[in-house]
């Protein structure tokens, strides 16, 4: 091939990929400004310097950034593709060696060395010449196929032969290799060399188009298989245009697709895959057609990979807590532990907190409060009153009309993975022969197991790893010893007085002013008339009631407010004194200074479902011949509590000033008021031993006491529980006095301040300690009392 003399200082056109080999053509984009500077300065027939830059990224190359062997080219053709972009079609000629660049603007220039190849063989490099034309002319099509077009061509030029190095260069252009390997190429002066590279190289692309042959024979099978199944699914939907039927494959199509973007693990989609197959097969008359389409629906549903991008920040968290609720300084101390737990270990196994204490104490609501501070959805499942396991885990596919479990439903609702749920009242879940709704908790609220949660419905596991469990409950008795193990129990007791004070003026009030359209600071509600509201009208531990007092106390308000005259204003300053009018009659008065009044009545405390409650033990004497009567609905335990009290009183008679025959001709009766209420537990043992003591012996209780604590034959008093529950009852009753085990002392840490500060605590390890804290020194002689004393009635 001839050449014209090449000039030492050339234009020189950097290029960011490809190499452009002597003997052959390349087209290539310009669009940078030097480039184009150079183009539209050349013109056509120009010879320019082509130089492959060693990082493509570079804007503005220096000649550290090329490679040191580049190609002379002339210019074919320019062409304009934009407003300032052109396409260059350039010739390649032969090698130069790029000594320097000369300047940059307007375009680069360079002093460049033409270089000659080196053939120190001739023969040898003719014979791997002939070798490498003879087997690149049989697999040209197989490794090239975008020269098919000018595939003639191509076996003339490699027919010729006439240059082995031009031969191994143009070989080199046809194998499409990357830029780092027609570098290589370019680089290598020697022919025999290069001819022994490019074979290699073509070793390779021919093993390479194989694979790719048989990968796409493959390919090309499946597509033939799948372009049948649209030909027979569009005469499928020709057939019921004809019939009249609603085609399907649109409303199924978007069934897949909402499939596809629920980022489904491998095993629910490959259920999910199987089912819609069967879909797609079925009229959609078929009786099954229904079942299958809610199935995949729910499926599509489930958030199987979506998460609330909430928060822990602890912060952030109590004061939510501290906007939302009043006190309960513990449990607010016991949920922040527990989301600081959960933030510094980032364990996202799903959290168990257990909210148990009477109604009206803000169970529900703090769990609405954690879900609003960590900025997860809240969603509040009801089980108070479920005896069925299929609520739960959900119905089997087989039944009519089944659906999934509660479980379920409000993940679908939450759309989110790791919501909060409230799992409300779950000691009033029941059993029947339906199955055990607390059994199939457990599996919900194992942290070891709801990993892989398995809904009889969707017979997939399902990861509740993530979401975060609490329960409420009123009391843990009647939750099963294998499901409470699962909870981390936070106890909330009840209010005091001043507590209730501060939420019905910081929250209740205010909300019911705005609900009853009470325009703002024209009602004024002194504390007295809340305390009032809260001592006479209301006898709870939590708050519930007196909101309802406050509702009616407002709803009456609103009525003076729609009858005054306009431009009237009527009176809204509420004191004490007005209750009377708004509210009715007092519910609740003291009875304690009443019930005490004579011998032979007792205060005692006890624990209810509902929180703690002042508890009345009054007994009786009568001439008879021994016999001893309990009534009130007492369970077994109370009832041996009673007549473990009596024994002791008989066994220590002298000491305790009491006639050692009473028995021989009087009967006695213990009665606990309240009688439809039924009353069971040790802890009133002390009671019955007191008012027994204060009937045999003449000396009142004190009206300012109450006691509890269980009671031995030998006068032993032990431990009970829910000091605190009934210590803030007794605070409620106004009792100023109480008289607990000597055991339970640690307990009164739990008591507000407020509430210790007002109460005296007795504690006593003996019946003897208890007497003498609770009896008022004797009145009357016990022989000139009347068998049938006054007693207050039941």
């Amino acid at each position: 091939m001839s050449h014209p003399e090449y000039p030492s200082v050339i234009p020189l056109l950097p290029l960011r990929n490809g190499v452009l080999f002597p003997g052959t053509v390349i087209t290539v984009p310009v669009g940078r400004a030097r480039s184009i500077a150079m183009i539209e300065a050349v013109g056509q027939d120009a010879i320019v310097g082509i130089a492959v830059q060693r990082d493509a990224r570079m804007v503005d190359p220096e000649l550290a950034d090329l490679q040191p062997v580049g190609t002379y080219a002339r210019v074919r053709q320019v062409r304009r593709t934009g407003e300032r972009n052109y396409q260059v079609v350039l010739e390649g000629l032969g090698r130069f060696s790029l000594k320097t660049i000369l300047h940059g603007k307007p375009y680069w220039t360079a002093e460049v060395e033409h270089l000659h190849d080196e053939n120190a063989d001739p023969t040898e490099a003719k014979l791997l010449a002939g070798a490498l034309g003879s087997r690149m002319r049989e697999k040209l099509q197989e490794i090239a196929p975008d020269m098919s077009s000018s595939f003639g061509q191509w076996i003339e030029l490699l027919g010729r032969g006439d240059d082995p190095g031009l031969l191994a260069d143009r070989v080199a252009a046809a194998l499409s290799l990357d830029t780092d390997k027609e570098v290589q190429v370019l680089l290598t002066r020697d022919v025999s060399e290069r001819l022994r590279l490019v074979s290699r190289l073509l070793d390779e692309a021919i093993t390479l188009a194989e694979l790719k042959h048989k990968i796409d024979s493959e390919v090309r099978r499946g597509l033939h298989s799948s372009q049948r199944e649209v030909l027979l699914r569009q005469q499928l939907r020709a057939i019921q245009k004809e019939l009249g039927e609603e085609p399907k494959s649109d409303d199924l199509q978007a069934l897949r697709e909402r499939l596809d973007d629920a980022g489904l693990p491998d095993e629910a989609r490959k259920v999910a895959d199987r089912e819609l197959a069967r879909l797609e097969a079925m009229n959609n008359a078929h009786a099954e057609f229904g079942v299958i389409r809610t199935y995949l629906e729910w499926i599509a549903d489930l958030p199987w990979n979506k998460r609330a991008s909430g928060t822990l920040e602890i912060d952030a968290i109590a004061r939510k807590l501290d906007a939302d609720h009043f006190g309960l300084e513990e449990v607010k101390k016991r949920i922040l532990e527990h989301m600081a737990v959960l933030k510094v270990s980032g364990n996202t196994r799903a959290t168990l907190l257990c909210l148990a204490g009477p109604p009206g104490v803000g169970k529900t609501s703090l769990g609405q409060s954690i879900a609003d501070a960590t900025g997860r959805p809240f969603v509040r499942i009801a089980l108070g009153g479920v005896r069925d396991e299929a609520e739960i885990r959900g119905h089997r596919r087989t039944y009519v009309g089944a659906l999934p479990g509660r479980l379920l439903h409000a993940l679908k609702k939450a759309g989110k993975k790791n919501p909060v749920v409230l799992l409300d009242e779950i000691d009033k879940l029941g059993n029947s022969w339906m199955g055990s709704p607390d059994a199939a908790l457990l599996e919900v609220l194992d942290p070891e197991q709801n990993r892989t949660f398995t809904d009889h419905y969707l017979e997939l596991p399902f990861d509740l790893s993530e979401v975060l469990f609490i329960c409420t409950a009123n009391s843990l008795d009647t939750i099963s010893a294998p499901l409470r193990d699962r909870l981390e129990v936070i106890e909330l007791s009840g209010y005091t007085l001043e507590e209730k004070l501060h939420i019905a003026k910081d929250h209740l009030l205010p909300k019911q002013i705005k609900d009853h359209a009470i325009a703002a600071g024209t009602l004024t509600v002194t504390d007295d008339s809340i305390k009032t509201i809260i001592r006479d009208y209301t006898r709870e531990a939590g708050v519930r009631q007196l909101g309802r007092e406050l509702t009616k106390l407002c709803r009456a308000l609103t009525l003076e407010i729609a009858r005054a005259d306009e431009g009237k204003s009527p009176r809204l300053h509420i004191d004490a004194a007005d209750l009377h009018k708004y509210l009715g009659k007092p519910k609740f008065q003291s009875e304690v200074a009443e019930r005490t009044a004579v011998p032979g009545v007792a205060t005692g405390l006890a624990w209810t479902p509902v929180g703690g409650d002042i508890l009345f033990v009054e007994t009786s004497r009568m001439p008879g011949k021994g016999s001893l009567e309990i009534t009130g609905q007492l369970g077994d335990v109370m009832k041996e509590s009673a007549r473990a009290a009596l024994t002791y009183v008989r066994s220590n008679a002298n000491q305790l000033g009491v006639d050692v025959n009473f028995l021989d001709r009087q009967d006695l009766h213990i009665h606990v008021p309240a009688g439809a209420v039924p009353k069971d537990g040790p802890s009133a043992g002390v009671t019955m031993f007191t008012a027994l003591t204060s009937l045999l012996t003449g000396r009142r209780v004190r009206n300012d006491t109450a006691m509890t604590g269980e009671c031995t034959l030998r006068g032993r008093v032990l431990p009970v529980g829910g000091i605190k529950s009934k210590v803030l009852a007794a605070h409620r009753a106004g009792i100023k006095r109480v008289v607990l085990p000597h055991r339970n002392a640690r307990d009164i840490e739990d008591v507000p301040e407020d509430v210790r500060q007002q109460i005296e605590f007795i504690f006593a390890e003996d019946m003897r300690q208890v007497l003498d804290a609770a009896l008022e020194p004797a009145v009357l002689p016990p022989e000139n009392l009347a068998a049938d004393s006054p007693r207050a009635e039941a």
